[in-house]
């Protein structure tokens, strides 16, 4: 199978997520803000669901980043997520985790083990990225709503 290069893989993943999503959350927007990664937004792009290179681990890292200026508001989407981690797990696997992060950013992600960039394994990795915002949108979107509510 022929492989792709890293930056071919990257700028054609919206290709591989978008089919697998309900038509309800296809309004989501794709980006590559750094050749080296993707990420899908709700209109917020420091609320990010992302896909990108892990090298020391030789993995991909999928998940959902919380990189908001405010830090109160990552660690309350963090701790929002957390309350639900039994229930994320159950749906996705037990290698997902949530925690802190850099900066005062936090995030919900699993690695991937690395593999050849070929068009199956990006099929597989959008696949998988669709899974997991199918299942923590739900959640986050509630956790957003909330801050907005009590924020007016």
């Amino acid at each position: 199978m022929t492989e792709l290069s890293r930056a071919q893989f990257l700028r054609t993943m919206p290709e591989a997520v978008l089919p697998h999503l309900p038509a309800g959350l296809r309004s989501i927007t794709p980006r590559q803000p750094f050749n080296w990664l993707v990420q899908f937004h709700f209109g917020e792009p420091r609320l990010h669901y992302e896909i990108s290179p892990v090298p020391r681990r030789q993995a991909w890292e999928l998940g959902l980043h919380f990189e908001a200026r405010d830090k109160d508001l990552n660690r309350y989407l963090l701790l929002g997520m957390r309350r639900h981690l039994f229930e994320i797990k159950n749906a996705l696997g037990t290698g997902v985790e949530a925690e802190m992060w850099d900066r005062g950013w936090t995030k919900v992600y699993e690695t991937v083990p690395a593999a050849p960039l070929t068009p199956a394994f990006q099929a597989q990795i959008g696949s998988r990225l669709a899974t997991i915002i199918v299942t923590l949108h739900p959640i986050f979107a509630t956790l957003r709503a909330d801050v907005r509510a009590l924020h007016r």
